[in-house]
């Protein structure tokens, strides 16, 4: 039986059909549980541009915040990998995700994420995990997608698509490659 380095984790069963998708990886020599750890630690002020764009984006967050810490609390709901996850974690944002007004309701389980369905919104899903890569490297691996909700949903999704591919190749360039950097020190 695969171990879940071997696996990534199946994201169909939380949004199978996404109107907008980004996926990033970056392989390193270190095993995959330091790598992970390492990930785990990783702060928004580490990761230069892409952690001003989240506290932009969620007014009110601590630069010092690990993302790991960020995505285990509200606005975010984890919907898989409880607090000691091996090696990864997936969490769930509904709302008005274009805005920047906190206007995301906050869900208490991940069935209520499966089922929400409140036009004029969206379902944003952020995933991200270690698995094993070729050479005897491990990957570092964070993919998001987000589903919109009606007619007002996908009008909003659709204002949000130019900030996006304007700016995800931070997620690599910043928040993996922080990541990736404190791994090889260790």
């Amino acid at each position: 039986m695969p171990t879940s380095a071997e696996m990534p984790p199946d994201l169909d069963q939380w949004l199978p059909n996404p109107a907008l998708r980004v996926a990033h990886a970056r392989t390193t020599p270190v095993d995959e549980a330091r790598l992970w750890q390492a990930a785990r630690e990783v702060r928004l002020r580490d990761a230069a541009l892409l952690g001003r764009l989240v506290r932009w984006r969620i007014p009110g967050t601590r630069a010092d915040i690990s993302f790991d810490e960020l995505f285990r609390n509200p606005p975010f709901l984890v919907l898989d990998g409880g607090a000691d996850q091996d090696r990864a974690l997936i969490c769930g944002l509904v709302g008005r995700i274009w805005t920047i007004r906190r206007d995301y309701p906050q869900l208490t389980d991940p069935d209520e994420f499966r089922a929400w369905s409140k036009p004029g919104t969206a379902k944003a899903l952020f995933a991200n995990w270690v698995e094993r890569a070729e050479g005897g490297e491990s990957a570092l691996v964070s993919e998001s997608r987000v589903l919109a909700i009606g007619r007002q949903g996908r009008v909003g999704v659709t204002a949000v698509k130019p900030l996006v591919a304007a700016f995800q190749q931070l997620i690599a360039s910043d928040g993996i490659e922080a990541a990736i950097r404190l791994a090889n020190e260790r």
